[in-house]
């Protein structure tokens, strides 16, 4: 979806009744698969494997996603590919790996989040690990480094003439997003429990608080110049918060104490006194109420797609800016178009079609 969002074009393949559909019935399309051409080709065919290596013959990087082994199964293994295009960047994304005791183990975002360290660092003192979303693991550690990886060696390919398999495991990606923390912990600054830290609600000035309207608004004055300004604004001179405690050991009792404090006005009330300063203060937004805040209006950070309100395409270029991404399209909707445009000619197309090899779909 990134690499699509910024500009590159990319075919997925899809087979008969596929992936179309989100994972959850019956809310209609996956929002992730838009803007990219789907060809429709039944891989259980032998002569659809000569046309997908057709398709890796004129491309920069190819992206697959299953368990170890199976691409090679269907022919479409690295070896092969790359012996059609040497400059092949072949993307291989996968949970654990290509390698390791647990390569061919099923697993999801939770497990591979857990492996690396990451999971257990995230969630309350008193409670168990919290999943955060899948953000971390599927999408940061996995397939945002997958694409800076193929990114890497797209170029590299270009002044080299080689190319080569990226192996991106959420797994590593995960460890990797944990860079600092794992750095503060070596030195003795980040301590091995959850929320007891700066950054995981343990420092009552980086956290978030109810309102009196019972919504949420997030603080995060870490800096003692910011958390003086936060305090000002807020109208905590007169009492023990007006100096920041850097001490852990206080840590709970102030952020007793300023819970109290955020508990005396609404949300609306907040935003009044703090947005917009040096507090670094934010209410915190509901998924319905994001795209509808002024900030997000003006930077146009959601955006209309096919009738659904979406993310737009980051980061932002000056010179080349990003369009707008198509809605998703059904499994086989653009077979005949990119075959064509891959110089498939008319009568190969009829062929492929008759012997069921591709499939097409109302678009």
């Amino acid at each position: 979806m990134v690499l699509a969002d910024l500009g590159a074009t990319v075919i997925r393949i899809d087979r008969p009744g596929g992936a179309y559909e989100q994972a959850v019935p019956d809310l209609g399309p996956d929002p992730m698969a838009r803007g990219r051409a789907n060809l429709g080709v039944d891989l259980k065919q032998p002569e659809s494997i000569e046309v997908c290596l057709r398709i890796v013959e004129r491309a920069d990087a190819l992206i697959e996603g299953y368990r170890p082994g199976v691409m090679e199964r269907l022919g479409l293994g690295p070896d092969v590919c790359l012996k059609r295009n040497p400059r092949l960047a072949y993307g291989r994304v996968t949970g654990w790996g290509q390698t390791g005791p647990l390569a061919h183990a099923a697993g999801h975002d939770i497990n591979y989040l857990a492996l690396s360290g990451a999971l257990a660092a995230i969630g309350p003192r008193e409670g168990p690990p919290t999943p955060p979303l899948n953000v971390v693991g599927d999408f940061g550690g996995g397939g945002m480094l997958l694409a800076v990886g193929l990114l890497a060696a797209v170029h590299a390919a270009r002044t080299s003439g080689r190319g080569q398999v990226v192996d991106a495991a959420v797994t590593d990606g995960a460890a990797l997003l944990m860079t600092m923390i794992y750095g503060w912990h070596n030195a003795g600054y980040w301590r091995d429990s959850r929320g007891a830290n700066s950054l995981d609600g343990g420092c009552y000035y980086y956290g978030t608080y109810a309102t009196a309207d019972d919504r949420h608004v997030a603080v995060g004055a870490l800096e003692p110049r910011f958390y003086s300004e936060f305090a000002q604004r807020a109208g905590l001179e007169g009492g023990v918060l007006k100096e920041q405690q850097s001490a852990r050991e206080v840590w709970p009792q102030m952020r007793e104490q300023l819970a109290g404090e955020m508990r005396k006005h609404s949300r609306a009330e907040w935003c009044d006194r703090l947005e917009g300063s040096d507090a670094c203060f934010a209410p915190v937004l509901s998924l319905a109420e994001a795209p509808k805040h002024p900030h997000n209006v003006a930077r146009r950070t959601f955006v209309d797609i096919g009738g659904s309100i979406a993310p737009a395409p980051a980061p932002r270029f000056g010179g080349t800016p990003c369009d707008i991404p198509q809605p998703p399209r059904p499994p086989g909707a653009d077979t005949e178009r990119v075959l064509r445009e891959l110089q498939f000619s008319p009568d190969e197309i009829r062929d492929l079609f008759a012997r069921n090899v591709i499939f097409s779909s109302a678009a």
